[in-house]
């Protein structure tokens, strides 16, 4: 009895085992089980943008972008095609496919998307000049969404040029911190200070009698002067090249304004061809469109030759945009310009012989940065026989970078002691 208990019990389970396998072979395999198109949802904060909606009319136009929560936002305007420019944090556009296609009143239609990793864009495509009265980002309440919210008004062509000049104007602030992203970002709050040794590389620059090239002579100076402005611990001092490398001139400019400069200094050696006379001493020259003298003409001439520069890369500008940013750009900037170059010229003469006309004014293209003080020094006349002896001399170096340092001590001192007294009557 018990062995033929035992012999169907066995039999039951050969069978539930047959019938196991056979389910197995029916039944579709466990990737299979949850569709390729449809994954596991991953939880993100990424904000979104929700919803969007334009109204209003020729005049005065609103529109609303709803959002999943509130963000920073920066909004500005370009011109040719008039547009408005919204940057955001990096979103979601959780929007219809036809979303900004169509607009009204004074948005034609807005289009939107991923900028750059960390940062999206939304762009409105406008039917006229517009004034931005007012942008900002409500939080969520009651129930409501969070909201970004742009007020915008018709106005005429040459009051939107200058609005978006003044709102994309460089600063010249002296003393500035700089900024925290970009090829010239650091941690450190003192007032950086480019040095320029003039040419370099294949371009050699002038000559002395016995061959000596200005290229070394500059180099050899800017390294003394820069050691001088690094043990005052008062500037963070950089170089437009510390070997001899041949750098363009709209990169030099380009250098100064990467790394958020607030003074930028120049070094050259003059020269005055067999037969042009003779001339001795330091030289101090600042920007201006109409040179000073026919002799400072044919200096930036010679100097603006070394290569093939458009000055400041305003091409992407309306012309009216470019104009304005300059004007007030470099209206400021002259101004701290001209006070630093008499200083200068005050140091100087005190330390080492200077030129009987020592105070210049060129339209040479290495001082051409328009937010950044900017004088260009010529140290002597490497035609000059004793010119040429004082450059060569460690201990004339010595002098003239210390003359330069307390100069650069004594504009630094005054500029940030009247900016201080500026934010203290804000």
């Amino acid at each position: 009895m018990i062995a033929q208990v035992t012999r169907l019990a066995a039999a039951c389970l050969v069978l539930s085992i047959a019938c196991a396998l056979a389910r197995a072979q029916d039944a579709p395999d466990a990737a299979s089980a949850n569709p390729v198109a449809a994954p596991a949802r991953v939880e993100t904060d990424e904000p979104s943008v929700i919803a969007a909606r334009v109204g209003g009319d020729k005049s005065q136009t609103r529109i609303v972008f709803d959002l999943s929560r509130k963000v920073d936002m920066r909004a500005f305007a370009l011109a040719d095609p008039y547009r408005l420019v919204i940057d955001l944090p990096q979103m979601r556009f959780q929007l219809p496919p036809q979303a900004g296609e169509a607009g009204k009143g004074l948005v034609k239609a807005f289009r939107f998307g991923l900028m750059k990793k960390g940062g999206s864009r939304i762009v409105l495509d406008l039917t006229a000049p517009v004034r931005l009265e007012k942008s900002f980002v409500l939080d969520p309440t009651e129930g409501q969404p969070a909201r970004l919210v742009l007020d915008l008004s018709a106005i005429d062509r040459p009051a939107f040029l200058r609005a978006v000049a003044f709102d994309n104007r460089p600063r010249t602030d002296v003393g500035a911190k700089p900024a925290s992203e970009g090829a010239g970002a650091t941690n450190d709050s003192r007032p950086v200070i480019v040095l320029d040794p003039g040419h370099g590389g294949i371009d050699e620059g002038a000559h002395a009698a016995t061959g000596e090239a200005e290229k070394n002579l500059t180099l050899d100076f800017a390294l003394v002067l820069r050691d001088k402005l690094e043990q005052s611990g008062k500037y963070h001092v950089e170089m437009t090249r510390s070997d001899d490398t041949f750098i363009a001139l709209t990169d030099r400019v380009q250098f100064a304004r990467t790394h958020r400069a607030q003074l930028f200094i120049s070094l050259h050696c003059d020269a005055l061809a067999r037969g042009e006379g003779d001339a001795q001493g330091a030289t101090v020259y600042t920007l201006s469109d109409h040179a000073s003298d026919a002799e400072a003409a044919r200096l930036a001439d010679a100097e603006n030759r070394a290569d093939i520069i458009a000055g400041v890369d305003l091409s992407t500008e309306p012309n009216e945009i470019a104009d304005i940013l300059i004007d007030l750009a470099q209206r400021e900037t002259r101004s701290f310009t001209t006070h630093f170059a008499r200083d200068l010229v005050g140091d100087l003469k005190n330390a080492i012989r200077l030129h009987k006309q020592p105070l210049r004014s060129a339209g040479f293209r290495v001082l051409k940065a328009p937010d950044v003080p900017s004088v260009l020094i010529e140290l002597g006349f490497v035609s000059n026989r004793a010119d040429f002896k004082e450059l060569m001399s460690e201990t004339w170096r010595a002098r003239a970078a210390d003359s330069i340092t307390h100069a650069v001590n004594a504009y630094f001192t005054q500029h940030m002691a009247g900016a201080a007294r500026a934010v203290g009557r804000e």
